[in-house]
C-alpha cells in the first residue's frame, strides 16, 4: 500500500497547525513558503479532503485537519522514538527524553528533580511538558511523552495503555496569614468548626486539586459548600501571595510553600484529626521502547524518593 503522505508533509502540517501561519512554519522548518504551500496542497489532494481553512491571513484546522493532526503527532513521535532507540545502541548513555508533569508538580517538584538529574547525567537532553493530568496522560498514551509524574485522576479510558506506579505522598496543607488570630495559637491546630470562620482563597472550582480537597473534607463530614470563599484564583503563586497579604486562608501542596515557610510569610495550621494527602504517580506507556536515558531517569526518580 502506498501511503498518501510523507513524513516531511506531516512535519509541515504539524508546524502550520502549531504556528497558525505558513510564514512562521516555513521559517521553523527552513523551507521556502511556496514549497511549504505546495506540499500542503499535494497532501490535501492525496487525501482527498481539506485540512486547513484559509481566510485571508488566518489559518485554522478543519474537522478533518484536527483528526489528522492527532495521528500526525503520534506518527512523528513514534519515528522519534525509533531514532532514539537506535541512537542508544550507537551512542550508549547519550540520548533525549521527553518528560511530563501535571501543573503543580511541574512548577514546584519537577525543577528539583531535573536539577539533580542534570548533575548526574549532563549528557542527556530533557524536553519538559507541563499540563493538566488528563492531557499529560493522553500524551504518554500516544507516546509523545516518555515518562511523567502526575497528581490528578487519570481518565479511565487511558489506563489500559499506561503503567501507573505510586511515587510519593503529597500533603495538602492549610496556610493562613501570619496576622490571623489562629496563627497565635500555641499548638497551631484548629477544630473542624473553625473552618467555617475562615475566609478561603481557592483555585477554580473545576480544578483537580480543588475537587480533591473538597472530596476529602466532605468524607470527613465537613460541608465545604458552607465555606466562605472570598476569591478564586487561577494559580498557586497568586493564592500564596493573597494569603501572605492577609486576605484569607488556602489549601496548597506542601511542595509549593517551602520558600514561604523559609521566609515566614505564611503560617501552617493543622485541622484536628484530618490530614489531606494525595498520591503522586509515575506514568509510562506499557508498549514504548525504554531507552537508556529513560532507565537512568526512572532509576533516579526512585533514588530521590528514598532520600
Amino acid at each position: 500500500m502506498v501511503l498518501p503522505f510523507t513524513l516531511q508533509q506531516l512535519r509541515i502540517f504539524k508546524a502550520i497547525a502549531s504556528e497558525k501561519s505558513f510564514t512562521q512554519a516555513a521559517e521553523i522548518l527552513f523551507v521556502s513558503q511556496p514549497s511549504l504551500s505546495k506540499q500542503i496542497k499535494t497532501l490535501e489532494n492525496s487525501l482527498g479532503i481539506l485540512l486547513l481553512n484559509r481566510t485571508g491571513n488566518k489559518i485554522s484546522l478543519t474537522e478533518a485537519g484536527n483528526v489528522f493532526l492527532q495521528y500526525s503527532e503520534r506518527i512523528l513521535a513514534l519515528c522519534e522514538e525509533s531514532c532514539r532507540a537506535l541512537n542508544d545502541l550507537k551512542n550508549g548513555e547519550r540520548g533525549n527524553l521527553k518528560v511530563g508533569a501535571s501543573q503543580t508538580i511541574g512548577a514546584y517538584l519537577m525543577p528539583r528533580v531535573l536539577t539533580l538529574f542534570a548533575q548526574s547525567y549532563p549528557q542527556i537532553s530533557l524536553n519538559i511538558d507541563i499540563d493538566s493530568t488528563r492531557i499529560i496522560a493522553k500524551k504518554v498514551a500516544d507516546r509523545i511523552i516518555d515518562i511523567a509524574i502526575v497528581g490528578g485522576d487519570i481518565p479511565t479510558g487511558l489506563k489500559k495503555n499506561l503503567e501507573i506506579e505510586d511515587f510519593v505522598e503529597d500533603e495538602l496543607i492549610l496556610i493562613i496569614p501570619k496576622s490571623h488570630p489562629f496563627a497565635r495559637k500555641k499548638k497551631k491546630k484548629i477544630s473542624r468548626e473553625d473552618l467555617y470562620h475562615l475566609n478561603f482563597i481557592t483555585l477554580n472550582s473545576n480544578s483537580t486539586i480543588h475537587k480533591f480537597i473538597d472530596n476529602i473534607l466532605i468524607q470527613n463530614n465537613i460541608q465545604t459548600k458552607q465555606f466562605n470563599v472570598i476569591m478564586e484564583l487561577n494559580s498557586i503563586e497568586a493564592i500564596k501571595t493573597a494569603v501572605s497579604l492577609g486576605l484569607g486562608a488556602a489549601f496548597v501542596s506542601s511542595s509549593a510553600i517551602e520558600k514561604e515557610i523559609e521566609l515566614k510569610t505564611v503560617e501552617i495550621i493543622t485541622i484536628e484529626n484530618i490530614k489531606i494527602t494525595r498520591t503522586l504517580s509515575i506514568i509510562t506507556n506499557t508498549d514504548s521502547h525504554r531507552s537508556k536515558a529513560f532507565d537512568f531517569f526512572y532509576n533516579e526518580l526512585w533514588l530521590l524518593k528514598n532520600l
